[in-house]
């Protein structure tokens, strides 16, 4: 199996903010843009904005899935608004496509609301794995 570093699964995160019309602001591990800011206290991959909304990107690997604090992580990071507008912000979460339904999973245990906020997408390409 192919372990993807956590670059390239940034890099996939990225993917899916520019195929959902989505600039990068800032991100970890770029030569050219910043890292980005703390929100509260917590970290986040990769921050991007289309016109005045606002969205946040969290790569996570199975050993952050089963963390006991990482539900207080995506709901603190999915409840979080817009400084100028109040608009809700979206959380892009980046798994390897063999996890999501385990973030599903995670995902449900909170309120619908926040679910709402929430985007899960594959940070592998499955097809160009080799095993």
């Amino acid at each position: 199996m192919v372990h993807l570093t956590e670059k390239d699964r940034v890099d996939s995160l990225i993917e899916h903010f520019w195929k959902n019309g989505f600039l990068t602001l800032s991100r970890k591990h770029s030569k050219y843009l910043p890292k980005p800011s703390k929100i509260g206290e917590f970290e986040v991959d990769a921050i991007g904005k289309l016109n005045k909304k606002l969205i946040f990107g969290l790569t996570l690997n199975e050993e952050d899935l089963n963390k006991p604090t990482i539900l207080r992580k995506i709901k603190f990071l999915a409840n979080q608004r817009n400084k100028y507008s109040s608009k809700p912000v979206t959380l892009f979460l980046g798994v390897p496509a063999s996890l999501i339904p385990l973030a599903k999973k995670l995902i449900s245990n909170l309120e619908e609301e926040t679910q709402k906020q929430i985007k899960i997408v594959s940070t592998t390409n499955e097809e160009n794995l080799f095993y």
